[in-house]
Formats: C-alpha cells, structure tokens, sequence
C-alpha cells in the first residue's frame, strides 16, 4: 500500500495521507515521504494549489507511536539549507503556494500540528481537533505551540495545549481554528472548490502577498510596511497589476464581481 497518494485535477493538487489501518498516523517513512512530495508541490508551475487530507475518514491521528514501538524510528529534524524536515514531514517547510487542509474526523497530536502547518483549514462538521498527545507525554516539535497561538491567540492556545481537549468543528470555527465548517463527507470537495477560486486569481500577486503576511512575524510597523511595499512592487513589475487594470478599464469586476463571466 502507498502511504500517500497524489492526484491533480488540473491545477489542484490533492495529496491523500493513506495509512487508514492506523488513523493516518505518520511514521518515519511517510513523514520522509510528504516532505518530498511537498518539495516537489512548491517547484511544480503545473499546479497552484495543493490541497492535504486523509484516507478513508480520518485526516492524521498524529505519529505513529506503535511505529516506535514496534522498533521504528522517530522522524527527522533537519533545519537549514535546503533541507527543511520536520517529523511529520513538511511542518518546517515554508513554501511559495498555498495549501488547505481538508479535515475529516481526527486531527490530533501531530495531525493537528499538519493542518496547522497549511494555509487553510476545511473542516467537516463532525471532525475533531485536539493535542492528544497531551496523554502521553509527547512534545509538541512541528510548530504546533507556535502556530496554534498565531492562529486563534495566547489564551485560547494555551487551553488547547495544557488539556488537549477535543475541539468540535463549531468551536474550532468560532475561535478561528477552521475556515470552513461543511458537512459531513464534503471536505475535499470543498476544499477543491476553494482550491480553484484561489487558483483562479493572478498567481504573482496572491503569492506575493501571502508572502508578505508570512514574513511580517517578528518586523516592526515600519519593517513590515518597508516589506509589503518591497514586495508589492515585485508584483506591479510583474505586469499582473497592469493587465489588471487594463482588463478593470474594460469592465471586467465591477461592482465586486469576482467572475468575468
């Protein structure tokens, strides 16, 4: 069985965690192998968007600790250079496109720490978020605490780190943990959906941007405005900026229309 499968429709990547028999726990190997998959995502002009979800129902249910138990090893960490590997895979990779997380039922410990890692997150209504790895003294080391506290704010992270309690997609939605909350079954759809909205728009300018929100962790007001201009202007140069507004000039998207039907 392949531990993960790949599959593009057109410009949409969909990379599928497929470890059913263990919840889509990632052991060395597949965390090895996402990582690849993932490098290879980001040097690929074919695809825009890679969308990560998981076989059969479940999305990860973190490291495979019956791996380790079995006599496997842990997974790597190698920083710096060109080498950017986390446990889980591709947690210290920092890429050029977006990718969103289409979550059905758990994502927990360091699966949780993988939706993290992504840009967005769907979430099926009946799915589940947690560090579950709480009970079994198991750090945090793929960029959870960090990211957790970005995303949804020191206090409400720091209850979801300490208790690893469960997360319904309804609260995961009101703190800012989830995007999307859909039903049941439809997560990947979904998330292709959202995938190609995103794949629609001018490419250099929403990277580019995307970029500039990345990098603004840690700059000054002053740094991070000096930043986004630096970075804006790489866009206007690009010609993107002109041929959009030749094309508004000509009444493509007025009155907010997103569509150039």
């Amino acid at each position: 069985m392949t531990n993960v499968l790949v599959e593009d429709r057109g410009v949409v990547r969909i990379i599928t965690i497929n470890r059913p028999a263990r919840r889509n726990a990632v052991d060395r190997t597949t965390g090895d192998e996402l990582y690849d998959i993932f490098r290879r995502f980001d040097g690929d002009d074919s695809v825009s968007v890679a969308i990560l979800t998981g076989s059969q129902g479940a999305f990860c249910a973190g490291f495979d600790l019956k791996s380790i138990a079995e006599g496997g090893t842990l997974g790597r960490v190698e920083d710096g250079g060109e080498n950017e590997l986390g446990p889980m895979g591709p947690t210290r990779m920092v890429l050029s496109k977006p990718v969103i997380a289409a979550i059905e039922g758990h994502a927990v410990a360091g699966g949780m720490e993988l939706a993290l890692w992504c840009d967005l997150r769907v979430m099926a209504e009946d799915a589940i978020f947690g560090i579950y790895c709480r009970r079994f003294g198991v750090p945090l080391v793929d960029g959870g605490t960090f990211r957790l506290a970005r995303l949804i704010g020191q206090s409400r992270a720091m209850d979801l780190v300490l208790t690893g309690r469960p997360v319904d997609a309804a609260e995961s939605e009101r703190i800012g943990l989830a995007n999307r909350v859909v039903p049941s079954g439809t997560s990947l759809d979904a998330s292709i959906e959202l995938a190609q909205e995103l794949a629609g728009f001018p490419q250099v300018c929403m990277r580019n941007d995307r970029q500039s929100l990345l990098q603004q962790w840690g700059m000054s007001h002053d740094q991070a405005l000096r930043n986004e201009t630096r970075i804006g202007f790489e866009t206007m140069n690009s010609g993107e900026t002109f041929d959009g507004a030749s094309r508004f000039a000509g009444g493509v998207g007025r009155h907010g229309k997103f569509s150039e039907d």
